[in-house]
């Protein structure tokens, strides 16, 4: 399958957040899966170190929208780069181009990920498939929304999100998908 990654730019290298991002590559690769991520610094670095190292292809999605914010290109482990010219354009391609995603902790950029792709699940612009969302953060925000917003939000569009405690989970929760 192709996996979208989705997380935040902030971890370093050395970070607990950065070698779990990286573990989370290799555990993908090492499943025959191909990853698909935003291309630069963090999350992403990390999860396209891992894949590499662990023989897996990694593509990276970038957009001049987000260089011409932050000087940055795609980090160096990005095999294949899906080039776009706004950050609508990326965020579609990171969608449509996944079989499945997984979303690690992150800022307001992953929350938009994670709020657009499910968004596009429920009305059936894009065919429903695993949107695994990894750790307790946003188990929390999301419970909060059901349970502040609850009558906005049916169970059956509930149903759409899966959560994991951890990246091992989520790993095995996509290979039961195949």
């Amino acid at each position: 399958m192709n996996v979208t990654i989705f997380g935040g730019s902030q971890p370093k290298e050395g970070s607990p957040a950065y070698a779990e991002a990286m573990q989370l590559g290799k555990l993908l690769a090492g499943a025959g899966h191909a990853v698909l991520t935003g291309g630069y610094m963090g999350t992403m670095e990390a999860v396209s170190r891992g894949a590499h190292e662990a023989g897996g292809h990694v593509i990276g999605v970038t957009c001049e929208d987000i260089e011409n914010w932050r000087k940055v290109g795609a980090n160096p482990w990005v095999k294949e780069e899906r080039r776009k010219k706004t950050l609508f354009d990326r965020l579609g391609a990171l969608i449509n181009g996944c079989d499945a995603a997984i979303a690690l902790p992150g800022g307001p950029g992953t929350l938009a990920e994670i709020s657009l792709m499910w968004n596009l699940m429920i009305v059936e612009s894009i065919h429903r498939r695993p949107l695994i969302l990894v750790g307790s953060g946003w188990q929390s925000v999301l419970d909060q929304v059901f349970n502040q917003q609850g009558s906005y939000t049916p169970q059956h569009q509930r149903d759409l999100l899966q959560f994991a405690p951890d990246i091992e989970t989520a790993v095995k929760m996509l290979n039961k998908e195949r």
